[in-house]
């Protein structure tokens, strides 16, 4: 396996005090106006500002800045990252700043980080870190640590209790991360050791287009029902082959849109699918526009958790209206995949019989711990909706592929066990916004079905980068070090495992089965230095031996549903 970072969204954070308030100051800067006390129970050391800004600018130390690094046992690699951090500028849009942390998802984290950093005297530091942070974004110097504590309206403390506590999260998560990685591949190649020898040189190679030449249609569509408009890309083969021609549907995530999948719809057009992809307004690019242009001010809809799933079932509705018009009557309703991406994979999971789980999910939010996942943020919001029994299935759906699902918090054990049909998870290693060890290791296990899939896609981020625009690209440069697959690799993983998953569980076609094990994805692995894992019904227990492990011997704390 390719040696991994500890974990590639979360950087690896330096054991002691001085490392975590570095790493701290390098994600969300926290200091005072005049000076910063650090609080360790009766213990109160102050720094004053101006040291700071003498060290970041001049290097030179001061008695009490000096004291401090001694303290924390710095090392000269730290004080040097640490100066960086002091002056290092983060190219952002001020605007976009300023109504991102007026976001209930940004006050959530505004109000986890100001646990830490307070206002002197003890109280939570959330409304002063925004305060400032808007400030020094808005000021012609820019975004910097040291022009954020300039910004500061008043004096702070960091409470050096709940960052060590914060650290130990952050520590914990980072090993997970690496045992869970190495587990799913530990795994993959104890399966594969127990296959038979098959030459996939010698098949069918399903990261190939297919035969059929495609042609796409959009359609412009009204639940009257809901007074809810939205479009729907229709991939389909030129011609028909079948009498019975299979049929998936793609959900988005979140802040994105159908066009951004037309790669996977294509490909798995080409092989005679009919793939529709329907828009989801309130949680798609446009909301995503409206944000940043000041119309809105949520990051996405908070009804989206009810409007994605009766999406994907309104849109089965009209192909099922426009079969014998427009595909001759020879779409097979009764037998359809979908398949979600992000917060596409909760609207899936959904149609496929997973019920949001209130009191689970509120146990979940209240979890220090959780608050590192930032897939919760996202997930969290539910609570304030009307909290009662949500069941989306539809009965016509029969096998599901998720690729990075938002799940873990909305389902738990009870709600992913309603599922009765073939699941595959696929998940990536570097992924920051659904993390790999909260959304799908922990995930997978509770799926009852015999016919389920775990891939993991080393270097898989979420997204594909390639397709981000400039500043995204620049933060991101900023922010990490990473090395990155390329993304036509990331489509042969994903492109292979989506047309043999529905080929086997849709077309009902056994010719696609070999593909669908740990020996296929060492093939597709050879001479790649990001690879691919996968691991079957198999291997499900031994995981779930090794969370619970986990769990118990780093005394973490958990729902009581699980």
């Amino acid at each position: 396996m390719t040696p991994l970072p500890s974990a590639g969204w979360l950087r690896p954070v330096k054991s002691g005090i001085f490392g975590l308030i570095a790493s701290l100051t390098f994600a969300l800067p926290s200091y005072a106006a005049e000076k910063i006390s650090f609080v360790f129970d009766s213990l109160i050391l102050s720094i004053p500002v101006s040291d700071l800004e003498t060290y970041a600018t001049q290097g030179n130390l001061s008695q009490q800045l000096t004291r401090y690094f001694s303290l924390a046992g710095a090392t000269e690699e730290d004080k040097a990252a640490f100066r960086q951090a002091l002056l290092k500028k983060a190219p952002v849009d001020p605007l976009l700043v300023s109504r991102l942390l007026n976001t209930e998802e940004g006050e959530r984290l505004l109000s986890y980080f100001g646990k830490v950093i307070n206002v002197q005297g003890g109280r939570n530091g959330k409304f002063l870190l925004r305060g400032a942070i808007v400030k020094a974004a808005l000021d012609p110097e820019g975004l910097t640590l040291i022009n954020v504590l300039n910004n500061l309206s008043t004096n702070v403390q960091i409470d050096l209790r709940q960052a060590l506590n914060l650290a130990q999260q952050i520590d914990l998560i980072v090993n997970a991360t690496s045992l869970f990685v190495g587990e799913v591949d530990r795994l993959a190649q104890v399966e594969a050791e127990q296959t038979k020898n098959v030459n996939f040189s010698q098949l069918s190679d399903p990261r190939q287009r297919g035969p059929f030449e495609v042609k796409k249609q959009t359609w412009n569509l009204t639940d009257e029902k809901r007074q809810r408009r939205f479009y729907v890309d229709v991939y389909q083969p030129q011609t028909l082959q079948s009498e019975k021609v299979p049929v998936i549907i793609i959900s988005h995530g979140l802040s994105s849109r159908p066009e951004d999948f037309s790669r996977w719809a294509q490909h798995l057009a080409s092989s005679g699918y009919v793939v529709a992809l329907p828009q989801h307004p309130g949680s798609d690019i446009k909301q995503t526009k409206n944000l940043i242009e000041g119309l809105s001010r949520q990051i996405f809809v908070r009804n989206e958790f009810i409007d994605r799933p009766l999406d994907v079932t309104y849109t089965i509705d009209e192909l099922e209206r426009r079969n014998k018009s427009s595909f001759e009557g020879r779409l097979n309703l009764n037998n359809v995949g979908v398949l979600g991406h992000s917060f596409g994979g909760y609207s899936v999971l959904a149609v496929a019989g997973a019920i949001p789980d209130f009191d689970r999910l509120e146990e979940v939010c209240n979890l220090e711990i959780g608050y590192l996942n930032t897939a919760l943020v996202l997930q969290c919001r539910a609570l304030k909706l009307e909290q009662k029994d949500y069941n989306f299935k539809d009965p016509r759906v029969k096998a599901v592929f998720v690729i990075n699902p938002v799940n873990s918090g909305l389902f738990g054990s009870k709600s992913l066990g309603k599922i009765d049909v073939p699941v595959f998870i696929s998940a990536g290693s570097y992924d920051p916004a659904t993390p790999f060890i909260f959304e799908q290791v922990i995930s997978y296990p509770r799926l009852n079905v015999s016919d389920k899939y775990l891939q993991l896609q080393e270097g898989q981020a979420h997204v594909d980068f390639s397709q981000l625009d400039a500043g995204i690209t620049d933060m991101l440069k900023m922010a990490t070090d990473l090395t990155l697959p390329s993304p036509q690799l990331l489509d042969d993983y994903t492109n292979s495992m989506t047309l043999s998953f529905f080929e086997v569980y849709l077309h009902k076609n056994p010719e696609y089965l070999p593909f669908l094990s740990s020996a296929y994805a060492n093939y597709l692995s050879e001479g790649q230095e990001f690879k691919t894992h996968l691991i079957t019904e198999k291997s499900s227990e031994s995981l779930n031996i090794s969370i619970e492990k986990f769990i118990r011997d780093n005394n973490i704390k958990v729902p009581q549903n699980r």
